[in-house]
C-alpha cells in the first residue's frame, strides 16, 4: 500500500500514523520493536544530516532490511529535505515518501520548488510532504509568530498538488521551554479548507490529550524525533556513569529498551481510540 493510500485509510477513521526519526541501529531497532509489540505501522525518516552519517545506501537498505526482519508495515520518508537534489536521490534510492522544506522561502517560491519535486515524484509515485507557516527549528525563536492561514493552506494545496502538509499551529522543533499550547481552532478551520493529509512537527513534549485532539481535528501524522534521541543518549550516559562495561552489545540494549517503552507509548497515542478515552 502506498503511503498516500494509508493517509486516506487512517483519516477515514480519525486515527494517525507516528513517524520516528532513527539515527543508528539501536534507535531503529527500539523503534521497529515498538511498533511490531503494538502491531502498528510506523514512518521511518531520515533527515540529511542522518544521511550524511550513515550514508544514503546504508541507511535506505538497514530500514528496509529492518522493516522486513520485523515484518512492520511501514515507510520511508526524507524529512526536511532542502533542495530538490536531494530529494530526487532519495526517490533514486527507492524512498516512498519525500519532504521539501521550502517553508522560510516566499510563499511564490514555496509553491513553484514544492510542485516542482511534485511533478518529479509522480514518476515514482511517492507521497510529497511540504511545509507552511513558520514552525521553529532547534535554535529558531519561538515566538508563536507566523501560524499556517487557511487560505493561503488551500491555495499552496491546490497550486502544488502536494500529498501532505505540514502547519505551523503550536508546535516546535527541539525541546520546548513550556508545555506547548496548539491553537485547535485554526487547526480545524485549515482542515475544513482543504483535503489534504495534515502533519504535526514538532511532536515531542507535546502532551497526549493534544495529540489526540490534533487528530480528531485532521492531524495524520505526527513526527517525533527529539524525545527519541534524549531518552537513548541520556539512558547511555546514566549506565556509562556506573560501569566500566566497554562491550557496546551489552550496553547499548539498555538504551534502545527505552526507546522501545517510549515509541509504545507514542503509537498508543496516535492511534486514537476514543472508547479508550
Amino acid at each position: 500500500m502506498k503511503l498516500q493510500e494509508k493517509f486516506v485509510e487512517l483519516r477515514s477513521k480519525q486515527q494517525g500514523i507516528l513517524a520516528t526519526n532513527f539515527y543508528n541501529f539501536e534507535t531503529l531497532e527500539g523503534v521497529l520493536c515498538a511498533a511490531k509489540s503494538t502491531n502498528q505501522p510506523i514512518i521511518l525518516q531520515l533527515t540529511e544530516s542522518s544521511i550524511n552519517y550513515m550514508g544514503l545506501p546504508v541507511a535506505f537498505s538497514l530500514a528496509k532490511s529492518m522493516l522486513a526482519h520485523h515484518g512492520v508495515e511501514g515507510w520511508i520518508h526524507l524529512d526536511h529535505g532542502d533542495s530538490y537534489e536531494l530529494v530526487a536521490q532519495c526517490l533514486d534510492m527507492g524512498f516512498d515518501s519525500v519532504m521539501i522544506d521550502a517553508s522560510e522561502q516566499p510563499f511564490k517560491d514555496n509553491i513553484a520548488i514544492t510542485s516542482r519535486v511534485v511533478k518529479l515524484a509522480e514518476n515514482y509515485g511517492a507521497n510529497v510532504e511540504a511545509e507552511l507557516g513558520y514552525i521553529a527549528k532547534l535554535g529558531q525563536d519561538k515566538d508563536g509568530s507566523g501560524f499556517t492561514q487557511p487560505e493561503e493552506a488551500k491555495q499552496f494545496v491546490e497550486a502544488t498538488g502536494v500529498n501532505a502538509l505540514a502547519v505551523a499551529i503550536g508546535t516546535a522543533h527541539g525541546f520546548y521551554d513550556k508545555e506547548p499550547k496548539l491553537d485547535l481552532g485554526l487547526l480545524s478551520k485549515i482542515s475544513n479548507a482543504t483535503e489534504v493529509t495534515l502533519v504535526l512537527h514538532g511532536g515531542s513534549g507535546v502532551p497526549a490529550e493534544s495529540l489526540r485532539q490534533a487528530i480528531d481535528r485532521g492531524i495524520c501524522k505526527i513526527n517525533v524525533a527529539t524525545e527519541i534521541k534524549n531518552i537513548f543518549m541520556r539512558t547511555l550516559k546514566t549506565k556509562l556513569a556506573t560501569n566500566e562495561e566497554i562491550d557496546l552489545r551489552k550496553v547499548f540494549p539498555t538504551a534502545t529498551d527505552q526507546v522501545i517503552e517510549l515509541v509504545k507509548g507514542k503509537l498508543e497515542i496516535v492511534r486514537n481510540i476514543k472508547d479508550q478515552r
